[in-house]
């Protein structure tokens, strides 16, 4: 059993492997810019999402650096990595370990799509009854994997620049900056914060177990996805700044920028039973504004996301003002 909350180095260690899966991820969708291929890289992350899922859950009851558990969590790393590398290719020959690869079209997706169903599924259909938690140690663990989504942003805009560094890329790169600063700041400002309290005030047992389930396993997917989407939309961007999105980039970009907002709603709305209506409204103009994204300059786009993520923190930093310095000087009192 483990006996602190804090996360451990091993743990960092094995997430470094999870930048590389959203990294392949993230590249499977730029190689093949449509609907299909943008299915596909779903896909893929949420089955390489829910792997990562099991082992937070695991070293949130066992301490990973403790005997041969230590050997298991290296073991699993490798694995892992393995997956992350066939990525490019796991509609293909390189997916032979699994069933799907066997089919092809709407069978093979059919196949991905039972798989995942299967795996998330378990946890809701057959209980959480059995399992404990540390809440400090699992939302902690679930933010850091947020920060590797983001990071794979950052990583993104890199990948995205061409041959030559000019005045469009350098303004669009910092505008992506600031965009995954919004996306950072929306989720640990208050949005951590808050769901751990909440997470560490559930009865232990049955009401924090599907808790935790249904606001991590279940909701981070979404976050993380909607970041990878906004990634493969800034990758997009950098590469021609001045020309416009072609509409699957765009609905990526915005799109992504949107299910990360909806996802939060509906976080806030698990975790503590109120709508977040600001956060909602941003999410449905996002989409809105899918059209405008293919025929204005990329960079415009990017400007236009920072701009509303922008505006929803500063409105929001006003309308809760005392409810926000509140609940961060008690959380600071209380880790000192």
């Amino acid at each position: 059993m483990r006996e602190t909350q804090a996360v451990t180095p091993l743990e960092l260690f094995f997430d470094l492997v999870f930048v590389l899966a959203l990294t392949q991820c993230t590249a499977l969708m730029a190689d093949t810019p449509t609907w299909e291929g943008l299915a596909k890289g779903l896909l893929v992350l949420g089955v390489l999402w829910w792997a990562w899922v099991g082992y937070a859950w695991l070293t949130s009851l066992v301490d990973p650096e403790e005997g041969v558990v230590r050997l298991a969590i290296f073991a699993a790393m490798a694995a892992l990595l393995v997956a992350a590398l066939c990525v490019p290719q796991v509609f293909e020959d390189t997916g032979l370990l699994t069933a799907a690869s066997f089919a092809d079209g709407p069978l093979q997706g059919g196949l991905w799509v039972l798989a995942i169903a299967l795996d998330m599924g378990g946890p809701y259909l057959f209980g959480a009854d059995g399992w404990k938690l540390m809440p400090a140690h699992f939302s902690e663990r679930h933010g850091l994997i947020v920060i590797i989504a983001l990071g794979e942003s950052i990583v993104a805009i890199g990948a995205g620049v061409g041959a030559e560094v000019g005045a469009g890329v350098v303004v669009a790169a910092v505008l992506g900056v600031v965009v995954a600063a919004g996306l950072w700041w929306l989720y640990f400002d208050i949005v951590a914060l808050v769901a751990e309290r909440r997470l560490s005030n559930a009865a232990a047992g049955r009401e924090r177990n599907e808790l935790a389930r249904d606001c991590y396993s279940y909701l981070h997917l979404p976050m993380v996805a909607g970041i990878v989407l906004v990634a493969l939309g800034m990758k997009k961007t950098l590469g021609e700044p001045r020309d416009a999105l072609k509409l699957v980039p765009a609905v990526a970009l915005l799109g992504g920028a949107a299910l990360y907002l909806f996802a939060h709603v509906a976080f806030r709305w698990r975790a503590i039973h109120r709508l977040n209506r600001q956060r909602l409204a941003c999410g449905v103009i996002l989409i809105a504004l899918v059209p405008l994204a293919v025929a204005v300059p990329s960079i415009a786009s990017v400007a236009i996301l920072a701009a509303l993520l922008i505006g929803l923190i500063v409105f929001e930093n006003h309308r809760f003002a005392e409810l926000r310095d509140r609940l961060r000087h008690q959380v600071a009192h209380e880790n000192h």
